[in-house]
């Protein structure tokens, strides 16, 4: 039979033990989900002639806090309670007489749907207005308003089956 500190000794080791795995499984959750975007960051412009190109960025990114678009309706697939499902979103910069002043930004967590990309590479900075971009992407689900205009942001439905499957979700 054990002694009562034999059994302490037991219980103290078997609680070190699963704290070290908790915090263990923490740090690694934690530094997974805060580095994601830092090293899969390939923000970039998409020239298409000197009136004409679009920014394709990463959330959180870089270029995503230079062209200040905190206000986008981005949601991350990765999240664990969405089971893979999220939002990208398009941001067009106008001026305060609604002409497209800034080329417009596609904010993706994976690769920008073409259905998207070909809509977009019609504006023209300069001349395109916020009623042919509504004409094209309907009505606008975020607006923010800045000193020389406002941004119109519009939130694209994606999914993701392989964040479901990280997240074990099943619908």
């Amino acid at each position: 039979m054990a002694t009562p500190a034999q059994v302490d000794r037991t219980y103290s080791m078997k609680a070190k033990l699963i704290l070290t795995l908790i915090v263990g499984i923490a740090s690694v959750a934690l530094s997974s989900k805060t580095s994601a975007f830092s090293w899969n960051d390939d923000s970039h412009y998409v020239p298409l002639d000197q009136q004409s190109g679009y920014y394709i960025v990463r959330p959180y990114s870089q270029l995503f806090r230079k062209l200040d678009l905190y206000d986008a309706p981005y949601i991350d697939t990765a999240d664990p309670l969405r089971h893979g499902y999220g939002e990208d979103a398009l941001a067009f910069r106008f001026s305060r007489n609604g002409v497209l002043i800034a080329p417009p930004a596609y904010i993706a967590q994976e690769s920008p749907s073409d259905f998207y990309t070909q809509r977009i590479r019609s504006l023209i900075r300069g001349r395109t207005t916020v009623h042919q971009v509504e004409a094209l992407f309907g009505h606008e689900h975020n607006v923010a308003t800045h000193p020389d205009g406002f941004t119109v942001y519009y939130a694209l439905p994606v999914y993701s089956p392989f964040e479901e499957a990280l997240s074990g979700g099943d619908h």
